[in-house]
């Protein structure tokens, strides 16, 4: 090997050598104090942009999942404001009971009416009030919001809040009416069909020629699952009488009990109107009621009576070969065009039949039309009449328990605003158990892909503390090796000695 000392070819190598062992113990300091395998690109180019890809996921997901929470205590304000209107409507539905009674003068229904009047204002105020950052969430402003509960566009739960202000929701309702007064033994409903049209779906109902109020609600009420619409049927009428004097009559309905036919009912009027005489009247009515299922009730006025049959059956009132002391005028008061009908104060044998009324009910707007043929639509064999084919929504805010009828359809009315909080409020419920299913969901989701990350780019501690030792030990070594390549060529001057 030849004696050079212009290149020292061991000095280059150790040199190379050393600062390998530098550059491998610079990378392990870093790694160790860092707790990160790829501090840069170079360290792993594929490895940093999938561990990239990874921290856009999860940070997107926590943000998500907060979100989510955002959005349970969205659902838990709208759900705690809701129970308070239920309260208050429970609360309107028993002052609506209490005003029902009988005892109970105009003035002590007046006064149970304050208090509806209150609690009506309130619901309205609390869904105009309720809010949620600012944001008003019961008043139909908030309508239908996307929660953001991905990473990624378009990954959102769909919530829809309803308007309960006192207007916008309660009963909606039809009024139905088979027939009007009719004279002879039979009334002139013919047969036909009409379309339910309701939220859950359509339904037609047939009928034929014969039947009362109570079964076209029976019909209606067969298909109430399919359609969303329920049916009540009742059957009232007015009686006034032209005199004083004896009057009698009979009184026929389906609800007839233990009876094989008409039952007689007779009375001699002090006067032709007035509470007390048409008290005379009433009670005499109500004395068979049992047997005839019709109940009589002096009007406020005392003008004259009104006799209801609550199942809805077809009610038929003659006078038979009896000379009544004066004309008995019946009037249809409930028919958006009313009838009237006589019984003529004469020995001929008059009889009326007096046709119910359907009222259709539901939580949800609905439609009824007219079937003819083979169910298209029309007019012709017309089965109800009803003022409108839409529903007419009865409001919260109408809420009057001030009289009798009032008192009753207010009863409706809170029935069906409490259901429709209810439905709400479930619909509340359960978005609260899908946002915290979704955050266990991105929870897990999150764990996971710190668990890849993780594996991509933090630091194994225990290798890199061997690589450590070992590249500490590799720079100890290549240093003593340098200073000995580098003295080497003075061995060349031992040669100059001689």
């Amino acid at each position: 090997m030849a004696q050079i000392i212009n290149t020292n070819i061991m000095s280059l190598n150790s040199q190379r050598n050393l600062n390998k062992s530098q550059g491998s113990l610079q990378t392990s300091l870093q790694r160790l104090s860092s707790g990160l395998r790829i501090n840069s690109a170079r360290d792993d180019a594929a490895g940093m942009a999938i561990s990239s890809r990874f921290t856009t996921q999860i940070r997107g997901l926590s943000v998500a999942a907060r979100n989510a929470n955002d959005g349970i205590s969205l659902a838990q304000v709208a759900e705690g404001a809701l129970e308070e209107a239920t309260n208050m409507l429970q609360r309107i539905r028993e002052l609506a009971v209490q005003s029902l009674n009988a005892t109970n003068s105009p003035s002590d229904r007046q006064a149970l009416n304050l208090e509806v009047q209150q609690l009506t204002a309130e619901l309205d105020r609390i869904a105009k009030t309720t809010e949620f950052n600012g944001e008003k969430i019961l008043d139909g402003t908030f309508g239908t919001a996307k929660f953001q509960v991905g990473a990624n566009a378009n990954q959102s739960i769909i919530a829809t809040t309803a308007n309960f202000k006192a207007q916008q929701y309660g009963n909606y309702r039809i009024l139905g009416f088979p027939t009007s007064v009719a004279g002879g033994s039979v009334h002139n409903l013919v047969s036909g069909s009409i379309s339910v049209s309701g939220v859950e779906g359509t339904r037609s109902v047939t009928y034929t020629a014969g039947e009362s109020a109570l079964d076209i609600a029976e019909a209606v009420n067969m298909v109430n699952e399919a359609t969303g619409v329920k049916a009540i049927a009742q059957t009232e009428f007015d009686l006034t009488f032209s005199a004083s004097g004896p009057y009698r009559f009979s009184l026929t309905s389906s609800s007839n009990i233990g009876t094989s036919g008409p039952i007689s009912v007779g009375f001699n009027l002090t006067k032709k109107d007035g509470v007390e005489a048409m008290s005379i009247a009433a009670n005499a009515i109500n004395d068979v009621t049992a047997r005839t299922g019709v109940i009589a009730t002096v009007k406020d006025d005392g003008s004259g009576l009104t006799l209801l049959n609550t199942e809805g059956q077809n009610v038929t009132i003659a006078d038979g070969s009896f000379k009544n002391n004066g004309t008995v005028t019946i009037t249809d008061q409930k028919n958006p065009t009313p009838t009237t009908q006589t019984l003529v104060a004469d020995t001929n044998a008059d009889s009326r039949v007096i046709s119910g009324q359907v009222i259709f009910d539901s939580n949800n707007s609905f439609t009824i039309e007219q079937l003819n043929g083979a169910g298209t639509s029309g007019v012709a064999s017309q089965v109800i009449s009803v003022a409108s084919d839409a529903s007419v929504l009865q409001k919260v805010a109408d809420f009057d328990i001030s009289d009798v009828p009032n008192a009753n359809i207010a009863l409706v009315v809170a029935d069906a605003a409490i259901a429709q909080i209810n439905s709400q409020r479930a619909k509340f419920g359960a978005l609260q158990n899908r946002f915290i299913a979704t955050i266990s969901n991105l929870e897990t989701a999150v764990e996971n892909l710190s668990a890849s990350r993780s594996r991509i780019r933090d630091a194994d501690f225990a290798a890199e503390t061997a690589e450590l030792t070992r590249n500490q030990i590799l720079q100890q070594a290549g240093t003593a090796m340098l200073a000995q390549a580098n003295s080497i060529p003075q061995n060349v001057l031992t040669l100059l000695q001689g």
